[in-house]
């Protein structure tokens, strides 16, 4: 990891939504997509974040397994706590 390198996080909103921002390249959408996170167009970039209303636990696992995925890649990550499962 590059010092100072600009991170991927992935954090729980204020209204409850569970999004991730930062740079993220073709390969770190791909993982996203892949741990069940949607993508949406807007006028400032695309909106990276997970379906809302399916429950705490499944945003948390699914979150935590975006995390893992992300950081076996070498991104630089940053994981809001409230949200990983498992060891930390």
């Amino acid at each position: 990891m590059t010092p100072g390198a600009e991170r991927i996080r992935i954090i729980r909103r204020h209204g409850g939504q569970v999004e991730a921002t930062g740079p993220l390249d073709t390969l770190a959408a791909d993982l996203l997509r892949r741990a069940g996170f949607l993508t949406f167009p807007t006028l400032s970039g695309p909106w990276i974040r997970l379906p809302f209303d399916l429950g705490a636990e499944w945003e948390n696992e699914r979150s935590s397994w975006a995390a893992d995925m992300l950081t076996a890649a070498r991104y630089p990550l940053t994981l809001d706590p409230t949200l990983r499962t498992g060891p930390q």
